[in-house]
């Protein structure tokens, strides 16, 4: 089970109360939430190995450098070349990141970022070395384009909360969009994502995009036919596609999650017990973590008997 965190703790943060707080009245909304989310994922699917994927640099530069546009309208703040840019955030939400750091790390569960790269990258390459099912778990439908079901590997979105998610696999990807997960970076690219500041084609909604890849397989496959003449794309495409050249030329690269990201070495086996448990006693004290953090070690060490 892979967790898209900085999604997961979003949607906590939004779902919990801000009147949850640590003692010295400090918001711990999204840590206490986040923490819940883990033990009913762990409770419901049980999983055999766990990493909590982190968002290292949410807005990487060699994706702004192919497309400006990428998630322009989210920063905060510009930072020089080489730092990740401040990503706008409420104000009670970035003091709770360090400490939802700090209390999976004491619990042992894994934690994997990678410098340059966002957490849908990361997810992309363990999902690319995995021998086994994946379930990824994620807000974010940009990861659709991974779902295989002749790998096992689906998305766990969450529809209220993780009470209710929505299994998605390639039947569903089908039904709601018209294509697999193999297709969906392409229907993406083409129709463009305002929340991540994609233009994609002008003119060319999920519908026609959808349509264009059904007659012609792939991107590659429809650029192709706005070259030959004897498609049957109507003149209003070809112009489209046509003039869109220098867009769909780098936009896979960015649309596309990575597959071949460097990784540290972790243990991502769902622990029983805490890695650190002083560590994890003091944390749960200075933040008021209470029964959250008990139903999450409940949860995990009952997985061992």
């Amino acid at each position: 089970m892979l967790l898209d965190t900085s999604s997961l703790y979003f949607r906590a943060y939004f779902g919990v109360p801000d009147s949850v707080r640590a003692p010295d009245g400090t918001p711990v909304n999204a840590v206490r939430g986040l923490l819940d989310f883990i033990a009913r994922l762990v409770q419901d699917h049980r999983p055999d190995d766990l990493v909590a994927c982190m968002d290292f640099d949410w807005r990487p530069h060699w994706r702004v450098d192919l497309i400006p546009t990428y998630k322009a309208h989210r920063v905060a703040e510009e930072t020089p070349s080489g730092v990740p840019d401040e990503e706008e955030v409420p104000d009670t939400l970035s003091p709770q990141v360090p400490v939802i750091d700090a209390v999976l790390d004491a619990v042992g569960i894994a934690r994997v970022g990678a410098a340059d790269y966002e957490a849908d990258d990361v997810i992309g390459t363990l999902t690319a070395r995995a021998v086994g099912p994946v379930d990824i778990v994620t807000g974010d439908r940009d990861l659709y384009q991974l779902v295989d079901d002749g790998r096992g590997i689906r998305v766990l979105y969450p529809l209220k909360g993780v009470g209710t998610l929505q299994v998605v696999d390639e039947a569903l990807l089908r039904e709601k969009y018209g294509v697999g997960g193999s297709g969906y970076a392409d229907l993406a690219l083409l129709r463009g994502d305002p929340s991540d500041g994609l233009p994609g084609v002008p003119g060319i909604g999920e519908k026609t995009a959808a349509k264009l890849l059904a007659a012609y397989g792939d991107l590659a496959g429809i650029m192709a036919a706005v070259d030959d003449p004897a498609s049957k794309l109507t003149p209003a495409q070809r112009k489209r596609l046509d003039e869109a050249r220098p867009y769909v030329a780098v936009a896979p690269r960015v649309v596309r999650v990575a597959s071949d990201v460097a990784l540290p070495e972790v243990d991502p086996a769902v622990p029983r017990t805490p890695r650190d448990p002083a560590g994890l006693e003091r944390l749960a004290e200075r933040w008021g973590l209470g029964g959250s953090l008990q139903r999450l070690l409940t949860t995990l060490h009952s997985g061992a008997c």
